[in-house]
């Protein structure tokens, strides 16, 4: 079984932390992260880019993943529920037998503190519109998830 873990929430919710500890953990895991690909296509994580770009490392990687390990992780925000259902089809196009969703459900106002703390900060208002996003479509299993593990604390 190969299996897919789709890491959901704000900017500065503990996405990255969290990957990276599972990774501690499973080092035998691969990490597809959409800052990492940005970086390695415009020079920096924080150049959004042509988002096709992005997507095809995103589909590449999890076409070598499926291959190489049993275990994946998938770390971007996934804040738009059509961008999640894309994600999923993908994964499940590719070969991933299991997914699971993980939503670090952070207040806004602890991704704002955090956010002002970071190096590398992403604007106000675009965190409160991926909010809103989240709100107003949260994930569920119905978007094609086998599980989905809510973190609040």
């Amino acid at each position: 079984m190969t299996r897919l873990i789709i890491l959901i929430g704000l900017p500065a919710s503990g996405k990255s932390t969290l990957a990276k500890k599972i990774l501690t953990r499973y080092p035998q895991c691969q990490l597809v992260s959409t800052d990492a690909i940005r970086a390695q296509l415009f020079g920096d994580e924080a150049i959004q880019g042509p988002w096709l770009q992005v997507w095809q490392q995103v589909q590449q990687q999890f076409h070598e993943a499926v291959s190489q390990t049993s275990l994946a992780i998938y770390d971007a925000t996934n804040a738009q529920r059509g961008g999640r259902k894309e994600v999923i089809n993908l994964a499940r196009e590719t070969g991933f037998s299991h997914i699971t969703g993980i939503w670090l459900d952070k207040s806004l106002e602890l991704c704002l503190q955090r956010n002002k703390q970071r190096k590398r900060q992403v604007p106000e208002e675009v965190i409160i519109k991926m909010y809103r996003q989240l709100t107003d479509a949260p994930p569920s299993c119905e978007e094609g998830l086998d599980e989905l593990k809510r973190i609040t604390r």
